[in-house]
């Protein structure tokens, strides 16, 4: 069963126990996949699901931020349930000590010494971590090395 399939299932769930934020935020998201199927004009891969729902939860992040910074809480809030829901769906991110060691290995790899490399070390860092790295754990991490 594919990503779409089992989020479609679960949104006709959700409709149906009368979830409206959980019926919303899937909604949604097959709303993204749809359209990123189209724009590829072919059926989707998992690692193309994956990424369009990286997505979605990365602008709930940023979202969240931008809320928080206002004072509106409320809308935080709402924006952090919709990002756990998202969350669901996605495989497992690595852990700090895994994104670290990698870091770690790449710097040492492309002998890199100081910031001017990070765009030597991000994209091979990223690639290793086959999309199961945030890249701002690994920024931070590049900079607590060699910063």
């Amino acid at each position: 069963m594919s990503l779409f399939e089992k989020i479609q299932i679960d949104m006709y769930k959700a409709m149906k126990l009368g979830d409206k934020n959980k019926s919303a935020t899937l909604r949604t998201a097959l709303a993204k996949l749809k359209d990123k199927k189209i724009d590829k004009q072919e059926d989707l891969s998992e690692n193309d699901e994956i990424k369009v729902l990286q997505m979605l939860v990365k602008q709930r992040k940023e979202s969240i931020e931008l809320y928080e910074k206002g004072d509106r809480l409320d809308l935080a809030e709402l924006e952090t349930k919709e990002m756990k829901i998202l969350n669901n769906y996605l495989p497992k991110m690595m852990d700090e000590n895994e994104i670290k060691s990698i870091v770690k290995t790449v710097i040492d790899e492309v002998g890199a010494t100081s910031m001017a490399d990070m765009g030597k070390i991000m994209p091979e860092v990223m690639k290793r971590g086959k999309g199961l790295i945030d890249g701002k754990s690994a920024q931070k991490f590049v900079n607590e090395i060699i910063g």
